[in-house]
């Protein structure tokens, strides 16, 4: 189980987060929904431990100020001062929003970098698993990262997270910029990663429809904070969220 617990950021005097409350149960599928800047990546940011870095490092060169409140839990245990790798080694990794591959290594390169904490039974097994769960790779890991689709690109983004050997994916934003067929093969692939893996997922979108069949429970963040919450049936029953995040009167 993860938990956000009254997390609050601020950039500087800006609040990204206010007071944010998030439960992840284990083998649950969660969707955290908002409009651009509504402050989902810094809450992935602020899950996967990713924040502390950018924080360190915004010290070090004197930029940005950036603080930091709440608590964040997982499996009974706060690990609010854990930093990334840290928690990557718990399984709490991220696929970040925009890919972020190495663009110079092939696919298979880049789904190796990512199994670096794997044994290499561990690798060769979830490297299979990543080409059934996106057969498109399997003609393609010799293949530049940076001479992808944007679709391509997604599923090796996916497939390296996988390859740490998570129990709790983070998706920030896995969507964006994809065609509507390549979305569907992506969001497709998220309860075969809950029931074939048992991992459990906490995904954000901005536009939620074609995501909110696959979560169980989901939040609405707007300005940094949870306005709404519930299963994907409550959710649907507001007509107000459905019609601002779902595409639909």
């Amino acid at each position: 189980m993860l938990e956000a617990r009254a997390v609050m950021v601020f950039y500087e005097n800006m609040l990204a987060l206010n007071n944010v409350n998030i439960t992840c149960p284990e083998n649950g599928v969660i969707g955290v929904f908002g409009a651009n800047s509504a402050g989902k990546s810094t809450l992935m940011y602020a899950l996967s431990g990713i924040i502390l870095d950018i924080q360190h490092k915004e010290k070090m060169r004197g930029g940005e100020r950036i603080s930091l409140f709440g608590e964040v839990v997982h499996d009974g245990e706060d690990i609010t001062k854990l930093k990334a790798h840290q928690r990557a080694r718990r399984g709490l990794v991220l696929c970040p929003e925009r890919r972020r591959l190495f663009p110079e290594s092939s696919v298979a390169e880049n789904l190796s970098i990512g199994g670096h904490l794997a044994s290499r039974a561990q690798a060769k097994e979830t490297f299979d698993f990543v080409m059934e769960l996106f057969p498109a790779l399997k003609k393609l890991t010799r293949r530049a990262a940076g001479f992808l689709s944007g679709g391509e690109q997604q599923m090796v983004a996916i497939g390296r997270a996988l390859m740490a050997q998570p129990t709790m994916l983070l998706l920030d934003e896995p969507l964006l910029g994809l065609a509507p067929s390549i979305q569907h093969t992506v969001v497709e692939s998220i309860p075969q990663i809950r029931n074939e893996r048992g991992i459990s997922v906490i995904v954000t979108e901005q536009y939620a429809r074609p995501v909110i069949p696959y979560v169980d429970y989901a939040y609405i963040v707007e300005n940094g904070s949870t306005v709404m919450e519930g299963t994907r049936e409550e959710l649907l029953g507001n007509p107000d969220i459905k019609a601002a995040y779902f595409g639909c009167g």
